[in-house]
């Protein structure tokens, strides 16, 4: 049987599958190929990211599939409902890229606080014609030890990401819409084990609570921040968004920076993928990257594997 990889699958994927007996083609095919390659070649798993779309006329038109998968944890990218209701099995791996985000954020945190985004590109520039200029206007650090980071979205990513700032000495509070608590584990090198109780809280709470704010939350209609959550925040908050693009009002956080309630903030994802806005793109403010919050060697092993081991599963 045949499984197309449209967006990639890690070599330890690979292995997983042909050890089963399975053919795994890693070609690219264009979106409006799609289809006709899918029948033309006898695939039965269509394998992909964010960047390859399944929606009803793929999966009207493919007869012959059996199960779409995602690498990965959102699914807004495919009609979930509709392939279930034709009888395919639709699959993706809510856990394997969990860590992977959290430590991102917290790139993305560290930098902000001690300015690294910007320093990193005026040292190149001026660092021998300016360096005690630079030296003055990046020396207003702070520490994140101590202070309160409030977690929007209390789900596998988010608990992953409270785990890190539990362990760099931060308080958490988090919010989430449909959990009450959560035990985090934390595990250390030497096999010890610690482990917190978080209770959430009102998001109206967090918001007035955190020094940093981190969003883990899926694709929705409304922004989960907009005007009128900014204006609840903590004068000089930092803010990362490595969830969804449109979960946040852009608009609104440029201006929530101008006037100074946000000090800085971090963007994994963006409202026009793959074209962001300019004013993001030149914001001094603004700590970038593009969306590569899963994107680490280990998080694609885990996420091949774990596709492979539930295609087994489901085709035998």
């Amino acid at each position: 049987m045949k499984v197309l990889a449209n967006d990639g699958i890690s070599q330890s994927g690979i292995d997983a599958l042909e050890k089963e007996g399975y053919e795994v083609i890693t070609t690219t095919v264009a979106q409006e190929q799609l289809i006709n390659y899918i029948n033309e070649n006898d695939i039965v798993v269509l394998l992909v990211r964010s960047a390859t779309t399944v929606r009803k006329d793929l999966i009207d038109a493919c007869p012959g599939l059996k199960i779409i998968g995602r690498g990965g944890v959102g699914m807004d990218n495919i009609d979930v409902e509709y392939a279930r209701e034709k009888g395919l099995s639709v699959i993706n791996t809510p856990a394997a890229s969990s860590h992977s985000v959290a430590e991102l954020v917290f790139g993305h945190l560290y930098g902000l606080a001690r300015f690294l985004h910007n320093a990193n590109r005026e040292m190149p520039l001026e660092g021998d014609s300016n360096f005690k200029g630079l030296k003055k206007a990046y020396a207003k650090g702070t520490e994140l030890k101590g202070k309160t980071l409030g977690v929007l979205g209390f789900g596998r990513i988010g608990q992953a990401t409270a785990k890190v700032a539990l362990g760099a000495g931060m308080k958490v509070v988090a919010f989430d819409p449909f959990l009450e608590e959560a035990n985090l584990e934390l595990e250390f090198f030497d096999g010890q084990k610690v482990s917190f109780d978080i209770k959430t809280i009102s998001k109206e709470e967090v918001l007035k609570q955190a020094d940093f704010i981190t969003l883990h939350v899926p694709a929705q209609k409304d922004y989960v921040i907009d005007e009128a959550e900014f204006s609840i925040m903590k004068d000089g908050v930092i803010i990362a968004n490595a969830a969804r693009g449109g979960v946040v009002n852009e608009v609104a956080l440029v201006k929530a920076i101008e006037s100074g309630k946000v000090a800085r903030a971090a963007l994994d994802v963006f409202e026009k993928e793959p074209k962001p806005e300019i004013q993001l793109l030149m914001n001094p403010a603004l700590s970038l990257t593009p969306h590569t919050g899963a994107a680490t060697n280990e998080a694609q092993d885990r996420i091949g594997v774990e596709l492979a081991e539930q295609i087994v599963n489901i085709l035998g």
